[in-house]
C-alpha cells in the first residue's frame, strides 16, 4: 500500500493492501476500498462507502457526502461503487436517503468525466459514460451502456435506458427509452433517431437492429395512439428480448417518455 504522508485516513476505513493514496487525501468513516484502486491527490471520501477494485479517482473528487435533501437527518445511508471505474476531477457523488433506495450506486467500467454530479439515490449501470459537466438529479437511473452528453441535466426520478445516447446540453425531464438518440431543452427534448452506431459497436447484429428500428417506427413515428402502438409492437415482435425490454421500459415509465416531436 502506498499512502502519502499528508493523507488522513480514518481508523475505521479498510483499504486493500495495494491501494494507492495520494497527497492530501481525506478518508473518513466506514469506507472500504478494493485492490488496485488509485486515489489521486486531494480526494475526499466520507460516510459509508464501498468502493471496489481497480478504480481511478481523480483529484478533488468528493464521494459519499451527505445528500442535498432537507429530509436527510444523518441516517447511515451509503455509496456503492463497483470495479474498474474512472471518476475524474471534481466529480461529486452523494449517498442515498432513507426515503429513497438508501444508497447511490455505480456499476462497473463506467466513466464520470470532470465536474459531473450524481445526486442521492442515483444509479449508473455498467459501461456508462457521463460527459463533462453533466448533472444528474436525485433518483436518476441510468442503464448500462448509456451515454450522457456534456452539460446535460436530469430532473429527479428520470430514467435513461440502456444504450441510449443523450446529446450535449440537454434537459432531461422525461424518460429516455433504450437505444434512443435524444437531444433538446426543457420544452423541445425529442428523439432524433435510433442509436445505430452505439448498437453496432456493442455487438448487436444487423437483424436485431432492424427489428428494434421497426419497433421504433411504430412507437414514435406512426399515427397510432400510445397504447395502440405498444400493443402492435408486442404483437409483431413478441419474444424478441431487446424489443420486449423497450416495451417494458415504456410501460413502467412514471414521468412519460420522450417522443419524436
Amino acid at each position: 500500500m502506498t499512502i502519502h504522508s499528508t493523507a488522513i485516513i480514518d481508523k475505521k476505513a479498510q483499504l486493500a493492501a495495494d491501494v494507492s493514496v495520494g497527497a492530501y487525501v481525506v478518508i473518513e468513516g466506514n469506507v472500504t476500498i478494493g485492490a488496485g484502486t488509485v486515489l489521486a491527490s486531494h480526494v475526499r471520501i466520507s460516510g459509508i462507502c464501498e468502493i471496489g477494485t481497480d478504480n481511478f479517482i481523480d483529484s478533488f473528487a468528493a464521494i459519499g457526502g451527505a445528500p442535498q435533501d432537507h429530509g436527510y437527518k444523518g441516517e447511515p445511508t451509503k455509496v456503492i461503487i463497483g470495479d474498474n471505474n474512472q471518476i475524474r476531477e471534481h466529480v461529486s457523488i452523494h449517498r442515498g436517503t432513507v426515503e429513497g433506495d438508501g444508497k447511490t450506486v455505480i456499476g462497473n467500467n463506467t466513466m464520470m468525466m470532470a465536474n459531473t454530479h450524481l445526486a442521492h439515490d442515483g444509479f449508473l449501470g455498467d459501461f456508462v459514460v457521463v460527459v463533462n459537466g453533466a448533472q444528474l438529479g436525485g433518483h436518476t437511473k441510468v442503464a448500462s451502456h448509456a451515454t450522457i452528453g456534456g452539460l446535460c441535466a436530469s430532473h429527479q426520478f428520470t430514467r435513461i435506458g440502456a444504450y441510449a445516447f443523450v446529446g450535449g446540453k440537454s434537459a432531461i425531464i422525461k424518460d429516455i427509452p433504450p437505444y434512443a438518440m435524444a437531444v433538446g431543452g426543457r420544452g423541445d427534448m425529442k428523439i432524433s433517431g435510433l442509436n445505430k452506431i452505439g448498437l453496432r459497436r456493442n455487438g448487436f447484429n444487423l437483424e436485431t437492429i432492424k427489428k428494434i428500428n421497426a419497433a421504433y417506427r411504430i412507437l414514435f413515428y406512426s399515427d397510432l395512439l400510445h397504447n395502440d402502438a405498444l400493443a402492435r409492437v408486442e404483437q409483431e415482435f413478441c419474444g424478441i428480448p431487446e424489443v420486449d425490454e423497450l416495451v417494458k421500459f415504456i410501460r413502467e415509465s412514471k414521468r412519460g417518455v420522450v417522443k419524436n416531436t
